[in-house]
């Protein structure tokens, strides 16, 4: 796969209303600049880009092109999710009919999946898929995760419209596209434990992930709770407990595909079910202690535990999963090293670092490419941080 995908030190400890002003402040911003891009196109259903300024560099010169004008599924489900906090609905309304549209006019399938990612901006039939042009093979070319469809992404695709839906806007339309989105999960992707990760590749030969994740699942068992699928989102919440390790205290990432425990320790895999209600406070400490930086005084997370680093959407959603536990103080060393990642027009930049490792690779086979996160300003670490600032929690149940 190619990747997708600061308060002052005093105002950490300013008065609770001048952390709230500051902190709001900075997510109106970021949800500023995301009515901003959305206004700038023509009205209508539209998709904003995951990497809204991505200039090609030598040291991830195939990451570039293929995400160029890239909008991928998750990214543009949690920006919806950040409009709709920040008041801004009928913004995210747009983006909510995109993948209405998406849905009912794929260019290969009629059966209520929803892509990993689409090309950026407005979103008509025939509804495009993202890709760019290869000079030196001389043809276009495609990606094969983003032309494939995963559980979470589709999960997340629910969460917005279900959002919405709950906030009266195009209720009825919502529920139904959720609704068929959540059919193809159940009928394609129930596995024996939880839900697997769904298919990649390209039509009409897509290859099924028979890895199960419990960060995917995390975002099925909240999905199927808003549609009242009960036994669906009991099956996911079952698996998601099961994968957490009580001798460390931590969830496992999952399975892989021979049906072993994957044993990585990912900070969605831990911090996405407490959130979600999964789980409790008692894993944010064990989880600050294998994936916090800098080590000795965390002010951040890592992707896993094979980063050497800060993962900015990580540490975005660990602030809220503290603010959410009582521990104000620390959330707000969180949102310090956030803050710090601000990239212009209102993006915020993946990581500090040039390049960042997850430990993931991305597709089947032994040979399937490496996931990492390079220094580029995008779409996802923005949301989840407007989301952090205005304590609002897109997993709650």
């Amino acid at each position: 796969m190619i990747g997708r995908r600061a308060l002052l030190a005093g105002v950490a400890m300013a008065p609770a209303v001048g952390r709230a002003a500051v902190q709001g402040s900075f997510a109106d911003r970021l949800v500023g600049a995301m009515c901003r891009q959305l206004d700038a196109l023509p009205p209508g259903a539209a998709l904003l880009a995951s990497y809204p300024d991505l200039v090609a560099n030598a040291a991830f010169a195939r990451f570039a092109p293929a995400n160029d004008q890239a909008a991928y599924t998750y990214d543009n489900a949690l920006a919806g999710l950040a409009l709709l906090a920040g008041g801004h609905a009928l913004h995210a309304a747009r983006i909510a009919d995109a993948f209405v549209l998406a849905q009912a006019h794929d260019p290969n399938y009629s059966d209520g999946r929803l892509r990993n990612a689409y090309r950026a901006g407005p979103v008509a039939i025939p509804v495009a898929l993202p890709g760019w042009w290869d000079g030196a093979a001389n043809h276009w070319a495609e990606d094969p995760y983003q032309v494939g469809s995963e559980t979470g992404p589709i999960a997340w695709a629910i969460l917005l419209w279900t959002a919405l839906r709950d906030a009266g806007v195009n209720s009825d339309r919502y529920d139904e596209a959720a609704g068929k989105a959540a059919d193809w999960i159940v009928v394609n992707c129930r596995a024996a434990r939880g839900f697997s990760g769904g298919v990649f590749g390209f039509p009409p030969q897509q290859d099924r992930l028979s890895w199960v994740s419990t960060e995917q699942n995390t975002d099925c068992a909240v999905a199927f709770g808003r549609l009242r699928r009960r036994g669906a989102a009991a099956h996911a919440a079952g698996f998601v407990r099961a994968m957490r390790d009580p001798a460390r205290g931590l969830f496992d990432a999952g399975l892989t595909p021979a049906g072993g425990r994957n044993a990585l320790i990912a900070a969605d895999a831990n911090l996405w079910p407490y959130l979600a209600g999964l789980g409790d406070a008692g894993v944010i400490a064990p989880v600050l202690a294998t994936l916090g930086w800098p080590r000795a005084h965390p002010a951040g997370i890592g992707f896993s535990a094979a980063s050497q680093g800060i993962w900015t959407e990580g540490t975005a959603f660990a602030a809220l999963a503290l603010r959410r536990a009582g521990e104000a103080v620390r959330a707000g060393r969180f949102l310090a090293t956030v803050r710090a990642e601000a990239a212009p027009d209102g993006a915020m930049f993946t990581t500090p670092a040039e390049q960042l490792a997850t430990g993931l690779r991305v597709g089947p086979g032994a040979d399937a490419a490496i996931f990492n996160y390079y220094r580029v300003p995008a779409l996802a670490p923005a949301a989840w941080a407007a989301l952090a600032m205005l304590g609002v929690n897109p997993l709650g149940r």
